[in-house]
């Protein structure tokens, strides 16, 4: 598999996007995932993207969506984030990427008022829409499990069933290592997902809460998980997700820790050569 990285890290410790991707390039990653909304981006923030991994030889092969609109209670909010995560699959097409990350919302009210298998039903349908142009464009989406008690997606049982009741071959799952071990996820687990994952995201934590840190700063016992991934057989990439540095003056120093914890992990299961 190929080794990539989220570029949000490079933003959020308020580094300039051709700096970033630069400084991924250098690191060693083989390829990025780019966090950038298509609607507040202007076009040449959009451009220089593109422009930017191409002249870097840096191929993107995942754009990061959150749409947790997509599941609200109001027909107008769905409506607007449906067309939302379109331009989203769009920005995708046109940056030849393989697949849009998306990350669904939560039950409101604490799964109360509103019946949750409502909730569930409209995220089926809407996620039925977007595969079907995903698939029109030659792209995949990515569901993103997330580890807190009201996610719609929030333990490997319920994204399969998700998966199976979307029943659309556009739409599959993202594994986030770290998410599994803040969701008490056993790394056998795994096998479910078989046929129904195309993407990954790496990170650690401190095994309580949602951390992101370059893996060894933490708690994840990644020998198992990516034993697991290795079966599964993901013609895709496994992506670095680091957020929040603590110190953001020393980004590149944390970047290139994560790199090299990471890229060892892989080549011990025999991940990346």
């Amino acid at each position: 598999m190929k080794l990539g990285m989220i570029n949000s890290a490079w933003a959020q410790a308020g580094r300039d996007t051709a700096w970033g991707l630069e400084k991924t390039k250098e690191i060693g990653f083989d390829c990025v995932d780019i966090f950038i909304d298509p609607l507040d981006a202007d076009i040449r923030e959009r451009k220089l993207v593109k422009y930017t991994c191409t002249r870097l030889d840096l191929p993107i092969v995942s754009v990061c969506c959150v749409a947790v609109g997509l599941i609200d209670f109001n027909p107008s909010v769905q409506r607007f984030h449906l067309q939302r995560v379109k331009e989203y699959l769009d920005l995708c097409y046109e940056y030849e990427a393989q697949n849009l990350l998306l990350v669904l919302g939560e039950y409101i009210w604490n799964r109360e008022v509103i019946p949750p298998e409502a909730q569930w039903e409209l995220g089926v349908e809407q996620c039925q829409n977007l595969a079907r142009y995903a698939e029109s464009l030659g792209l995949e989406i990515a569901l993103e499990l997330e580890p807190f008690p009201l996610s719609l997606l929030n333990n490997v049982d319920e994204m399969v069933r998700f998966v199976d009741e979307v029943n659309h071959p556009a739409l599959k799952a993202n594994i986030d290592i770290s998410h599994l071990l803040l969701a008490d996820v056993k790394a056998e687990e795994l096998r479910k997902l078989a046929g129904k994952a195309i993407h990954v995201h790496i990170s650690d934590c401190d095994g309580k809460v949602h951390g992101d840190l370059p893996p060894g700063r933490g708690v994840v016992d990644f020998d198992p998980y990516l034993s697991e991934i290795k079966k599964l057989n993901i013609p895709g990439a496994i992506s670095l997700e680091l957020e929040y540095s603590p110190e953001p003056d020393k980004i590149e120093e944390w970047v290139r820790e994560a790199y090299e914890s990471t890229n060892t992990l892989m080549q011990k299961a025999g991940l990346r050569g």
